[in-house]
């Protein structure tokens, strides 16, 4: 931690914080001064105000500005000050930190207007009186507190480490996966003792920064063993290429000898989740994983195997399918990702299309068309160019865009149609229009005919980021939206799973009034610490990691405390979720890979992929070709 964050409290009175005549919120030397609750004391009548003990790990930062000040620089490890007492006196402005402090976390990338003031009181000469410690004593705490940081954060993350080794689930001796969560004071365990698919991958690239790597290869080649079982509900069989949503290992006795038993692995392909539902995620997930191992262990023996080629093609195969849709995205049913609950994104959901990108371009990369797959690729190719097409064009919202839909005619009938879904400007929601920022924007949750989900989801947005679905200056604009609405997205707790939460009316005729997903809370607007690697992810790779450092200082200031919880309720995340299990391996695993990344942004090249260059050209031949072209006819 490079910058100190918080200097004294209050016990009367008031304290300026000495600055000069200039406040430089673009100087590369600032140092960041937090807002914090100050410790007032009305009943001295000394008009005075002194600086306490500092103890800041208490104190709770409501805002942040960065102050340019003469004689006062600021170093990784050490902090140097000087003529600290003669700057009160140069200062011609001070900011003061009195008075009763907000509650609510702003913005940490932007500043109030500082024409407000926060707060003012004057002492016996009818001016504020500041107390100063000397340098040398402030540089000794200083340098003390950050030592206790570190050693805070060596501790967390030694604990995070010791939970993930926990949760590690053997198979004939051999690790396969880590469960869901290892929550042992719950008395419904349900299917949280399984291996899930999703919830393996950031377990998995922990390991595979660590330099773990047999735990993943193992992961790979038993799920993949399972991609091949027949699985029937109600006489029905799903598509050949299905990966299972998860596993468990089971021990039961041989047939030939009741006193010997074996270890077998148990799928569940949907015929026994909640709501019956088949995992679409899963199979592209286990491509993307596949991929990072290759790239990070340096084994590509794996991914050159016949049957793990024959495995990517089957997950391929069912993907780009033929079917009755008229788009390039996948129609899915409602819960069939991380929202395996009934949320309102069945049809072409954000989140889906993200991952299936980037698991196309994983698999481009993975397979040759020596091995017979020419056609594949081809058709895999076709599908990229039309995909991004399709997200960069029609999913993006801005407020440029907004006031486009706002003016859209409808009922077009013509092949140069300007509203072409044909979007009411009526479905517009009211909490849009004043939450857009005028810098920013994001990708819409799912598009059909005549309806567009304006839902933030950010899951979908920070994989589009990762996997180049989503143009530089579209990547950018998602993060300046981030930043603009910290309070609504991070709050108390990273990151809101999607924003806003479905209420009243709407809640009830979309979730059928699941329990569960009430307003504010699990899938419904609730927060997921394990969101903090994909986020992490995202900043890494558009060169803006103080974002996700940010992110991930909020959530060291409780999670660890909190025991891990699965998820966050409340607009700003401030109550463990009503139904969270605790100890839950992905928000741990989450955790370390976004410490891991941050500490080696390198080590990020092996989830990230960059703009093609031919596909960028594809895209702007196609976007001319529809403006100059005429459609024609065959009879």
């Amino acid at each position: 931690m490079a910058t100190i964050r918080a200097c004294s409290a209050v016990l009367s009175g008031s304290v300026l914080w000495p600055r000069s005549c200039h406040s430089d919120l673009s100087c590369e030397r600032a140092v960041s001064v937090p807002c914090f609750k100050p410790h007032l004391n009305h009943g001295s009548g000394k008009g005075s105000a002194y600086l306490r003990g500092l103890d800041f790990f208490e104190i709770q930062r409501d805002c942040v500005r960065n102050y340019s000040c003469h004689g006062l620089s600021v170093s990784p490890g050490r902090i140097l000050v000087r003529r600290l007492e003669s700057l009160s006196s140069k200062c011609q402005k001070g900011e003061s930190i009195a008075g009763t402090a907000s509650n609510d976390l702003d913005s940490p990338f932007s500043t109030r207007d500082s024409s407000k003031p926060a707060g003012s009181t004057n002492g016996a000469a009818g001016g504020p009186i500041v107390q100063v410690v000397s340098s040398d004593k402030l540089v000794v705490a200083l340098e003390k507190n950050e030592k206790v940081q570190r050693v805070r954060a060596d501790s967390r993350e030694d604990e995070a480490w010791k939970l993930l080794q926990e949760s590690i689930v053997y198979y004939c001796g051999n690790p396969v996966g880590t469960i869901a969560a290892n929550d042992l004071s719950s008395s419904s365990i349900l299917n949280y003792d399984q291996v899930f698919i999703r919830d393996f991958i950031p377990s998995g690239i922990a390991f595979l920064l660590k330099g773990e790597y047999d735990i993943v290869r193992s992961f790979i080649l038993h799920t993949l063993q399972l991609q091949s079982w027949e699985k029937t509900m109600d006489c029905y069989s799903p598509g050949q290429g299905l990966m299972p949503a998860s596993f468990k290992v089971r021990t039961i006795p041989l047939d030939s000898d009741d006193s010997a038993t074996e270890e077998i692995l148990d799928p569940d392909f949907g015929e026994a989740a909640i709501g019956r539902v088949a995992p679409v995620d899963s199979g592209l997930w286990w491509i993307i994983l596949l991929r990072a191992y290759g790239k990070c262990s340096g084994d590509l023996s794996v991914q050159e195997r016949i049957d793990v080629r024959t495995g990517i093609k089957m997950i391929l195969k069912l993907c780009l399918a033929d079917g009755f849709d008229m788009f390039p995205t996948i129609l899915v049913t409602d819960g069939s990702c991380m929202i395996d609950r009934r949320m309102g994104i069945h049809g072409h959901p954000l989140e889906i299309q993200a991952l299936f990108y980037s698991a196309l371009l994983c698999a481009r990369e993975m397979l040759t068309p020596e091995d017979g797959s020419d056609d594949l690729i081809r058709a895999l190719n076709n599908r990229l160019v039309a995909l991004s097409f399709h997200m960069r064009e029609y999913y993006w919202i801005d407020m440029r865009k907004l006031n486009e839909i706002y003016r859209y005619k409808t009922e077009e009938y013509s092949y140069d149609a300007v509203n072409k879904f044909n979007i009411y400007p009526d479905q517009i929601p009211p909490w849009l229009v004043e939450w857009m920022p005028t810098k920013g924007g994001y990708l819409i949750g799912n598009l059909q005919p005549a309806h567009m989900d304006f839902r933030f989801f950010s899951l979908g947005n920070f994989w589009s980021i990762v996997s180049s679905l989503a143009t530089t200056d579209q990547s950018h604009a998602i993060l300046d939206l981030i930043e603009a609405k910290w309070t609504e997205l991070v709050a108390d707790m990273p990151f809101k799973i999607c924003y806003p939460a479905l209420e009243g009316q709407e809640w009830r005729i979309v979730t059928g009034g699941d329990p569960k997903n009430t307003p504010w809370s699990y899938h419904n607007g609730g927060s997921w610490p394990t969101l903090l690697w994909q986020l992490t992810v995202a900043c890494i790779k558009m060169n803006r990691p103080q974002i996700a450092e940010e992110a991930v200082r909020v959530a060291e200031k409780r999670i660890s405390r909190d025991k891990w919880p699965e998820y966050y309720d409340t607009k700003r995340a401030r109550f463990i979720g009503k139904q969270s299990r605790l100890f839950q391996t992905w928000s741990i695993a989450g955790y370390l890979v976004a410490k891991l990344l941050l500490a080696n942004p390198k080590a990020a090249k092996i989830l990230i992929h960059e703009e093609d260059s031919g596909l960028v050209n594809v895209f702007s031949q196609r976007k001319r070709s529809r403006k100059g072209s005429k459609r024609t006819c065959i009879v």
